[in-house]
């Protein structure tokens, strides 16, 4: 399992984000958590298989259809330890 952190900026809270990485997570078979940050950002943990973990990248360079993404900042992680993908509050 690859294991990373992604911290997203730019209109990415109030758009359904949270939501729907869930949603792309579950159906990638992805675990670990994403929640909205106070500076406005959105960050999310991830564990999976590499092919899925590049899937799910690339879909958070686009977002939701009313997310405006301005920057990735992506990281190594160790394992995201959770069972399931869960929207964690700050």
């Amino acid at each position: 399992m690859n294991c990373c952190q992604i911290k997203i900026s730019g209109k990415v809270q109030g758009v359904w984000f949270r939501v729907e990485a869930k949603k792309l997570a579950e159906k990638l078979g992805i675990r670990g958590w994403v929640r909205n940050e106070p500076d406005g950002t959105v960050l999310i943990q991830v564990e999976g298989k590499k092919f899925a973990l590049d899937d799910f990248i690339k879909w958070c360079h686009l977002g939701p259809e009313r997310a405006k993404v301005e920057k990735i900042e992506i990281s190594r992680c160790y394992e995201a330890t959770e069972k399931g993908f869960f929207i964690r509050d700050f």
